[in-house]
C-alpha cells in the first residue's frame, strides 16, 4: 500500500490500480487499497467507479470522515450534487472542515448556484489554506460570479506564488484577471500560456478565450479547431467549443457561421438558467443577419434565463439595485451647497470623468483621450461609489448634507480615493487619470464635491439605440443587468437617470461638456479637436486612432472590448429603426429626450 500510494501521488495511475488490486486480491475489503484505488479512479476520470468504491468505505466505516468526503468529491462531477451536499455535510458533523473539504464544498455550492454558501465556504478555505492555488483560484472565481470585483483581485494577488498551480488552474486565474482587464499580453504568466497552449480541454479552451480577448483571433481558432467533439470534450466541454466558435467567427464578421455554432450550443445547453450566455451573443448575430423578430425573441428568452440565474444565486428577485438607483431619489439643497466651503484641486490636478448611459459610447471616449500621453485610464472602478459610502458611514445624508462635510473629511475621502487610484494605475509625470463609469452621472454631487474643477464629459448617444443596445447585452452586475430586462424598464431608468443630471447642473455648476455620439462618429477629427481644447490639452495625433491604441493596450474589461478596436464609424446609427414597434411605452417616455437633443423620431 505504501508503493500504490507514492505510485498514485507520482501520476502512475495504472502502477498503482495494479498493486491496490494485488492487495484487494488477497484481503478483499481492505481499507487502505480500496481507498487509494478510489483516489486513482477519480484522478483518472473514472466518477462513477470511485462512486462504488467510496460508497463501499462509507458503510464499512462510517464514522471516518474522509470517506464521506471523498464520496462528495466524486459524486459532484457526475451531477449528483444533493448527494454529494449530503456526504460533505455528514463529513462536517464527524470532523472539523479542512481545506480540501471546504474547496469542493464550495465549488458544489457554485454547481447549484447557492452563492452565499459557496462563498463562505470558499473564503474560510482561502484563509485556512492561503496558499492553495485551487481554493484561490474558486474563492476568486466564486467572487467574480458574484459581482464582487475588488476582492477577486484582492484573492488574486500574488498568484504567481501559490502552490499546486497545474496548467489548468493558471488558464483559469489568467482568465479571471483578463476579465477584469487586470493583466497584459507582456506577463510572463500570458506569454507562456500563448507560446505553449494546451492542445485539449477546458485549459485550451481557457487559452483560446484569452486569445479572443487579446484580439489574436486566428490564434484562437486554431486552438480551438484542434479540440475535437467527443472525448475530453464531451458534454459541456462540446457545448463552450461552439460558444467559443460562435464568438469568434462572429469578430471576423461571418455572422450566419456565428449563427449556426451558437444554435447548436443552445440545443445541447440544457440548464435554463445558463442558457443566457448563448442566447446574448445568437441575439445579436440574428440583429447583424436582420433577422430582427428572432433577435427579439432569443434577447426575450436570454433575459429570462438572466433572472432566474440570479435569483437562484441571491435567493431574491428584486427588480433593482436600489443601492445605485437611491442616488437619484434626492438632489441637493441650494442652502447646503452655499455651504460648500474646501475649493479642492485645480483642474490640471483632478481626474477627468466620463459619463452616459450605458453603450453610449463612453469606452470609445474613453480610448481616444487614452491614446493622449497626458491622460491614463483605468477602466470603470467603483470608486466614486466608495466615497458615497464614506460619506454616510460619518451619519451625513448624501446629497443632501454634504455641507457637513469638513475641510479634514473631504480631504480624507480624497485621498482615499487616489490611494484605491493607484492601486489600479500608475500616474507618470504630468498625467491625468481618466476614471470613465457611465452611471457616475448619478453621483455628480460627489464629484463636485470632491472635485469642484474636474472637467466631466458626458456622452449622448440617440435614447432608442442606447436602449436597444442595453437590451441586447450580457451585463454581469445583477442591478444594471436587471434594469436592462425589458425596453420599458429601461426607459423609465433612463429618464430617471438624465432627469437627475439636469436638475442638479444649475445648482451644482461643474465644468461639463456634452459629446453627441453621433456628431463624435460623423466627424471624427474636428470633435476630438473640440474635446481636446475643452480639457485644456496639447493636441496630439495618436487621439485619431482609438482603435489602434486599444488593440496595443489588450485587454478590455467593459462589454464593448471588441468593438472598440475597430474604426470609428457611424453603421450602428438608428439601428433601433428595425425594432420600432417593440418599443411602445418606452418611446413615450424617450420623447422627451429625444426632442432635447434634437434627434428624429
Amino acid at each position: 500500500m505504501q508503493l500504490a500510494r507514492r505510485a498514485l501521488e507520482g501520476g502512475q495511475f495504472a502502477a498503482a490500480r495494479e498493486k491496490c488490486l494485488d492487495v484487494l486480491g488477497k484481503q478483499q475489503h481492505h481499507p487502505g487499497a480500496l481507498e487509494v484505488l478510489g483516489e486513482v479512479l477519480l484522478a483518472e476520470g473514472r466518477h462513477e467507479d470511485a462512486v462504488r468504491v467510496f460508497n463501499i468505505l462509507t458503510i464499512m466505516q462510517p464514522q471516518v470522515a474522509r470517506h464521506w468526503q471523498n464520496l462528495g468529491t466524486v459524486l459532484r462531477p457526475i451531477g449528483c450534487h444533493a448527494q454529494a451536499l449530503a456526504a460533505f455535510e455528514r463529513a462536517l458533523e464527524l470532523a472539523p472542515p479542512n481545506p480540501g473539504l471546504l474547496y469542493n464544498l464550495g465549488v458544489l455550492q457554485m454547481d447549484r448556484n447557492d452563492y452565499d454558501a459557496a462563498y463562505l465556504a470558499l473564503r474560510d478555505g482561502a484563509a485556512m489554506a492561503p496558499s492553495d492555488g485551487r481554493l484561490r483560484w474558486a474563492y476568486a472565481q466564486c467572487c467574480f460570479d458574484c459581482g464582487r470585483l475588488d476582492e477577486t483581485l484582492e484573492a488574486l494577488e500574488g498568484w504567481q506564488q501559490l502552490e499546486g498551480l497545474t496548467v489548468e488552474f493558471t488558464v483559469r486565474i489568467v482568465l479571471l484577471l483578463a476579465m477584469l482587464g487586470a493583466i497584459s499580453r507582456e506577463d510572463p504568466a500570458v506569454q507562456r500560456l500563448l507560446a505553449n497552449p494546451p492542445d485539449r480541454g477546458r485549459a485550451a479552451l481557457g487559452v483560446a478565450a484569452i486569445m479572443e480577448r487579446l484580439h489574436m483571433l486566428d490564434e484562437a481558432r486554431a486552438v480551438v479547431e484542434r479540440i475535437q467533439p467527443g472525448g475530453s470534450a464531451a458534454g459541456t466541454e462540446a457545448t463552450d467549443r461552439l460558444l467559443m466558435l460562435g464568438v469568434l467567427a462572429a469578430r471576423s464578421g461571418q455572422h450566419e457561421q456565428a449563427r449556426q455554432h451558437l444554435e447548436l450550443a443552445l440545443q445541447s445547453h440544457r440548464e435554463f438558467a445558463h442558457r443566457h450566455k448563448v442566447l446574448f451573443p445568437l441575439a445579436r448575430e440574428c440583429d447583424a443577419l436582420g433577422r430582427y423578430n428572432e433577435a427579439y425573441t432569443f434577447a426575450e428568452e436570454a433575459h429570462r434565463s438572466q433572472r432566474t440565474f440570479f435569483r437562484m444565486m441571491t435567493g431574491t428577485s428584486a427588480a433593482e439595485d436600489s443601492r445605485l438607483w437611491s442616488l437619484t431619489a434626492e438632489g441637493c439643497a441650494a442652502v447646503d451647497v452655499a455651504t460648500w466651503q474646501d475649493s479642492g484641486p485645480e483642474t490640471e490636478d483632478s481626474p477627468v470623468f466620463i459619463v452616459g448611459f450605458p453603450r453610449s459610447g463612453t469606452t470609445l471616449l474613453e480610448q481616444v483621450l487614452d491614446a493622449h500621453p497626458l491622460l491614463r485610464s483605468m477602466d470603470e472602478r467603483p470608486f466614486l461609489g466608495a466615497a458615497v459610502k464614506a460619506v454616510i458611514e460619518r451619519g451625513i445624508r448624501y446629497p443632501t448634507e454634504l455641507g457637513r462635510l469638513t475641510a479634514k473629511d473631504v480631504e480624507a475621502i480624497r485621498a482615499a480615493y487616489w490611494e484605491s487610484v493607484r492601486e489600479r494605475v500608475r500616474l507618470g509625470p504630468g498625467q491625468r487619470l481618466i476614471d470613465k463609469n457611465p452611471l457616475n452621472m448619478n453621483m455628480l454631487p460627489m464629484i463636485r464635491r470632491l472635485f469642484p474643477q474636474a472637467p466631466i464629459v458626458l456622452i449622448i448617444r440617440h435614447p432608442c439605440d442606447t436602449l436597444l443596445s442595453c437590451f441586447l447585452q450580457d451585463f454581469r452586475a445583477p442591478g444594471l443587468a436587471l434594469l436592462c430586462r425589458d425596453l420599458a424598464t429601461l426607459a423609465n431608468a433612463y429618464a430617471r437617470t438624465f432627469g437627475f443630471w439636469y436638475s442638479q447642473l444649475p445648482l451644482l455648476r461643474p465644468k461639463t461638456r456634452e459629446v453627441i455620439y453621433e456628431r463624435f462618429a460623423a466627424d471624427f477629427a474636428a470633435q476630438v479637436e473640440n474635446l481636446c481644447a475643452f480639457l485644456q490639452l496639447p493636441w496630439d495625433q495618436a487621439m485619431l486612432a482609438p482603435g489602434e491604441h486599444a488593440r496595443a493596450k489588450g485587454f478590455i474589461r467593459t462589454p464593448s472590448y471588441s468593438q472598440v478596436i475597430e474604426p470609428v464609424s457611424t453603421r450602428a446609427v438608428g439601428r433601433w429603426k428595425n425594432y420600432e414597434a417593440r418599443f411602445g411605452e418606452a418611446l413615450a417616455l424617450l420623447k422627451p429626450w429625444i426632442e432635447r437633443w434634437g434627434y428624429p423620431l
